[in-house]
């Protein structure tokens, strides 16, 4: 795949990503990493953008709503997982029945 305009900034607006990251554990949020952010904003915030500036990067990242995040983060999860092939999943679904 090949790297979008912005992820030369990377490196770059890392302490504004782990600033992000130390908000979210405050507020209870553990799971989150910086990789599940950056990629976040590259699917969703900036997925019709062409070309970005290193402060408009920083602003994405400071403004980066936790809900926001965690609606991206559950719609992202029902899409990897076919939670009725798990045993887990089996077994409530026989309870069910």
């Amino acid at each position: 795949m090949d790297k979008q305009p912005f992820d030369q900034f990377r490196d770059h607006v890392k302490p504004a990503i782990r600033s992000k990251l130390e908000e979210f554990i405050l507020l209870g949020y553990r799971d989150v990493s910086e990789e599940k952010v950056w990629t976040f904003l590259k699917n969703k915030k900036w997925r019709k953008t062409p070309e970005l500036y290193v402060h408009e990067v920083v602003r994405d990242v400071l403004a980066l709503k936790v809900g926001d995040f965690m609606n991206y983060a559950t719609v992202e999860s029902f899409k990897k997982e076919n939670w009725f092939d798990s045993d887990e999943g089996k077994d409530l679904l026989k309870g069910l029945i």
